[in-house]
């Protein structure tokens, strides 16, 4: 056993023909598609090389494929591909599963549902660790593994989303805390070619109404207005919704927006000012495309104020329960399933009879088997009864993969309660 470590790190200056051994566990989840490998599954643990491609292979020494390492992260390995392939090969790999994800999302017509879309979505696109995100005519992107952050590598993402689309401006998003756990050099982001950072964009265009309107500042915020992943919801949500209605956890309008095509009074709820602050312009942007004369935003903690209006018997049509993720790992789970539990008990008692529920979670550790059980035990002490409506994900730019279980991140539950 020693030998070996000795060799294989004496191996790290070479990583093309750096071959590691994952354990017949992490083998199976290989072969039925998975892409990250642990550090728990290496036999040996061994040292890695930072953002390398490395050879895989499974405790007989047969080659599984091939792998981006990293010498700090809990992932250890993502799968990068079944061939042969080196860390020269990764500019022009990679600029080509780039034009192979814009011609997918070009594929399902997304252009003509809105000019804001997820270009690549990491391991779903064969590119783990690279976000692209289109607004309009400007492009965000983020690097979140050491491999993604070599030079030539950025330089190439670059270069190809230019050289594709053709952007006003792209602009780098970070998350420090990430960088940090990828121990990846501190970076500060920001306009990294063009001159246009800010714009706006549209989208849920339907034949009676005009687009939506979000606006975009690509230096500020954590995203636009609107989650692209829940764009389709919002539609969906606006098909349902009824009487007065309610957004809690709204951040700068996304759900509220839509649900003001359709109800005249609408109340949006965050705890952020700057969000609230942003929404109110993003309705100023569709005051005269909404049937709600106005939205009252509310600054203050979700579960105090849903306590409260329920309390005092407050009763609405209609109430989108869209939280942030209250699970980011499984150890938190069972807290996290309490937090929706209690939100959605609240809400529930708040309906009026024949009211629409909308409720998401975007915890990836939050199964969809536990949110319903959530839910229905929710009904049960509210002393409702609900049908399920729709049980929906994520947008269609946001895809899912079979054998990759983290793609599909987003439950959102539409309810008719009783």
């Amino acid at each position: 056993m020693p030998a070996r470590r000795a060799r294989a790190s004496r191996s790290i200056a070479s990583s093309s023909s750096f071959t590691v051994r994952v354990n017949a566990r992490a083998a199976a989840r290989v072969r039925l598609g998975h892409v990250c490998v642990y550090r728990s599954d290496l036999e040996p643990e061994i040292e890695l090389p930072r953002g390398e491609v490395v050879r895989l292979s499974d405790e007989r020494d047969r080659i599984l494929g091939y792998a981006l390492s990293s010498s700090s992260s809990q992932i250890a390995l993502r799968m990068i591909s079944e061939r042969e392939c080196s860390t020269a090969d990764l500019p022009s790999l990679l600029a080509e599963r780039i034009r192979t994800a814009i011609r997918y999302r070009e594929r399902l017509e997304i252009l003509q549902q809105t000019n804001a879309y997820r270009i690549v979505f990491s391991e779903a696109d064969r590119l783990p660790g690279l976000i692209v995100d289109r607004y309009n005519d400007l492009v965000a992107f983020q690097v979140l593994t050491q491999a993604m952050d070599r030079a030539e590598v950025r330089n190439s993402v670059v270069q190809t989303l230019h050289d594709e689309l053709r952007p006003a401006g792209i602009v780098e998003r970070v998350e420090t805390r990430i960088r940090e756990l990828e121990n990846l050099s501190a970076v500060t982001g920001g306009l990294i070619a063009g001159e246009k950072s800010n714009t706006t964009v549209e989208m849920n265009a339907t034949g009676s109404s005009s687009a939506v309107r979000f606006q975009y500042d690509a230096l500020g915020g954590q995203k636009t207005g609107a989650f692209l992943d829940q764009r389709e919801n919002y539609a969906a949500a606006e098909r349902y919704a009824r009487g007065a209605a309610m957004d809690v956890f709204c951040y700068q309008g996304g759900f509220a927006l839509h649900l003001a095509r359709v109800c005249s009074q609408v109340t949006g709820v965050d705890a952020s000012r700057g969000a609230l602050e942003a929404a109110e312009e993003n309705f100023a942007l569709n005051r005269d495309s909404l049937r709600a004369p106005e939205i009252e935003w509310i600054e203050g903690n979700a579960f105090d104020l849903l306590r409260d209006w329920s309390d005092a018997g407050r009763k609405f049509g209609t109430i989108v329960l869209d939280p942030p993720a209250f699970a980011k790992t499984r150890r938190a789970l069972p807290t996290a399933l309490r937090g929706y539990k209690e939100l959605n008990l609240r809400a529930l008692k708040m309906l009026e009879p024949s009211g629409i529920l909308v409720t998401c979670s975007c915890s990836h550790h939050v199964s969809q088997d536990d949110f319903l059980s959530m839910l229905a035990e929710a009904a049960r002490d509210a002393h409702r009864r609900i049908r399920l409506l729709e049980l929906r994900g994520q947008s269609q730019d946001h895809p899912v993969v079979a054998g990759i279980p983290e793609t599909a991140y987003l439950k959102c539950v539409i309810a008719y309660v009783e």
